[in-house]
């Protein structure tokens, strides 16, 4: 149990750096995974995930552009903006894991990349979208 949610951890990373990537330069998820992945092997979480983001990208950010408050997608922060990105997907697609636990870990992605700031700021967002989705 320990191992899956370090190893699911580790792979929200990696699927926050290629949303980001591939938000910056336009790239090809795949190439972009590829590139974020440098060598190591893939995964079926992390590449269900990136896909299922890309294919609910509009929707999803209605849902994030709507948590805002005093705040548009386009003063969003490129990476926090990918974290939310992949939390709303996980919260209102995927389904997989828990809202706490999906919470939880793009809070700490958020200070992972970011601060303290970044983290509450996640989680402030992504609260509102989990309320609303009960």
């Amino acid at each position: 149990r320990d191992r899956s949610s370090m190893r699911r951890r580790e792979l929200r990373k990696i699927a926050v750096q290629t949303l980001y990537q591939i938000a910056m330069a336009g790239t090809d998820w795949t190439k972009a995974l590829e590139h974020t992945l440098n060598g190591r092997p893939s995964d079926a979480f992390l590449e269900n995930n990136i896909k299922g983001v890309l294919e609910h990208l509009e929707a999803i950010d209605r849902s994030i552009e709507q948590a805002l408050t005093h705040w548009s997608l386009d003063r969003l922060s490129k990476v926090d903006h990918a974290i939310l990105r992949l939390a709303v997907y996980e919260l209102l697609y995927a389904k997989e894991s828990p809202p706490a636990v999906v919470i939880n870990e793009a809070v700490e992605l958020g200070k992972l990349f970011g601060t303290e700031k970044n983290g509450k700021f996640i989680n402030r967002v992504l609260g509102k979208i989990a309320r609303q989705e009960e």
